[in-house]
């Protein structure tokens, strides 16, 4: 299949659970994106913040930016006055920093809180209690232009389904509890970004709201 078969194989898959399709791009040419662009894809994802400046520069301007790689507290400005949501808040210092670099642009920067649930070293994440502090912290209690949209989180790499399960599970669980609790206004829990290329289909089965797929779209990355 092509990209375009792909981009409306995965929509219409999607549809059907209340879950959004972000199209992986890094490494990606823009000729590439605008082949998914044209076929109605809004919403891409981008790991490094070069490559997505340089990509925004270039590309539609209605395009949905999302930052789903490990962002560094320096390089928050650069994105700062267009991108759409941080899957990859992991500290109360980085939440500090897009706090102030939304100020400067003057705009709310709407990001989501990386959980870490995986049995990898290599993952970034907060564990619950560090995720529960965060939330209650007086600081992010004032902020004024930061919006705090629900939860990201990365299973470990293995071809076990049912730890992979378990672990989409737990942050879940974890999502629906902060739901049912009495949260500050610009804190609110409406998207839970899990699932990639390897494990999408558990992830639409355990309630994601964002799948983020890359070589499932675009082929293996260059």
């Amino acid at each position: 299949m092509d990209i375009k078969s792909k981009i409306k194989h995965f929509q219409n898959y999607l549809q059907s659970s209340n879950c959004r399709l972000v199209a992986v791009s890094k490494t990606k040419p823009n000729a590439d994106i605008l082949e998914a662009y044209d076929s109605g894809q809004r919403i891409f994802g981008e790991n490094k913040v070069q490559e997505l400046t340089t990509k925004y520069e270039g590309l539609p301007k209605d395009i949905e930016w999302h930052m789903i790689g490990h962002l560094q507290r320096n390089k928050v400005k650069y994105i700062a006055p267009f991108i759409n949501l941080i899957h990859s808040i992991d500290s109360l210092k980085l939440l500090k920093e897009v706090e102030k670099q939304g100020n400067k642009v003057g705009k709310t920067i709407n990001c989501l809180l990386q959980v870490f649930i995986a049995d990898e070293d290599t993952k970034f994440g907060l564990d619950e209690p560090e995720l529960m502090e965060l939330i209650h912290h007086p600081e992010v209690g004032s902020m004024k232009h930061v919006k705090i949209k629900g939860l990201m989180g990365m299973a470990t790499f293995t071809d076990n389904k049912e730890k992979i399960r378990q672990e989409f599970k737990k942050l879940k669980s974890v999502f629906d509890r902060i739901s049912d609790k009495d949260l500050p206004s610009h804190i609110e829990m409406k998207e839970l970004s899990m699932g990639m290329s390897g494990d999408y289909d558990i992830a639409r089965e355990e309630g994601s709201t964002l799948i983020r797929l890359g070589s499932s779209i675009f082929g293996a990355r260059n």
